[in-house]
């Protein structure tokens, strides 16, 4: 499902950089990133709506979601267009002025995933950035779409070993050209990490565990030999 962009987004779709996340004051009426600054303090300067005004708010729009269930998206907004998820991470672009759909992607995730969080099959948000859109995926798989129509770019496989519960609910991060994704399943025992991969290709660039790992084997860096000293168990 595809629509025309809003007349008032005057820029290509999504056109974030380093550069204009933080001067993002100076847009407040954006919300181009999770915490709308690099700080991600979630405090927006905007002063019309106020404390005298408030109890004067109605609604504008309603759009309803694919599926009835958990709903923890910060929505992001650029020029007039709001990206947002829903539950099964799927992801809506949306007319912020009307609530009128102009795409919608869904990442089928398969079923047989959906039982390996802890807390229902939420989803956190997306990042944007010079014309795409990212995703985490619940079954553990980082998406990259196109702007203009949600079509897939690229997707990768964030997790190390199917046989655990890894999954992601988080939004993504993306600093200097690298989208920056954690993975959950901690509740289960998996050992957690953060990956960073190429915003335009979905090539690896880093991974730092969070946590030490197996004790019979030796810390895969300094950082993590230190962490062993503090760490007890078999993983």
């Amino acid at each position: 499902m595809t629509t025309a962009l809003p007349a008032m987004a005057l820029r290509p779709p999504a056109d974030v950089d380093g550069q204009r996340i933080q001067r993002a004051d100076q847009e407040p009426g954006n919300w181009m990133s999770h915490g709308r600054t690099y700080d991600e303090q979630r405090f927006s300067p905007l002063k019309r709506v106020n404390d005298a005004n408030v109890s004067k708010l109605g609604v504008a729009w309603t759009y309803k979601l694919d599926i009835d269930r958990g709903v923890e998206a910060t929505p992001i907004v650029v020029d007039g267009v709001m990206y947002t998820t829903g539950a099964k991470s799927i992801v809506y672009a949306l007319d912020a002025r009307t609530g009128k759909p102009l795409w919608k992607f869904d990442p089928q995730v398969q079923v047989e995933s959906l039982s390996t969080g802890c807390c229902d099959i939420v989803n956190r948000g997306v990042a944007v950035w010079k014309g795409r859109v990212y995703v985490g995926a619940f079954d553990g798989r980082l998406i990259a779409l196109d702007a203009r129509n949600g079509r897939k770019v690229w997707e990768v496989d964030t997790v190390i070993d199917h046989k655990k519960s890894y999954t992601i609910t988080g939004a993504p991060r993306i600093v200097k050209g690298k989208v920056l994704i954690g993975n959950g399943g901690a509740e289960f025992g998996v050992r957690g990490y953060v990956t960073a991969y190429d915003a335009d290709t979905g090539r690896q660039a880093w991974r730092f565990y969070t946590v030490p790992g197996d004790p019979k084997n030796p810390p895969e860096n300094a950082a993590m030999e230190m962490a062993l000293k503090t760490w007890s168990g078999n993983g």
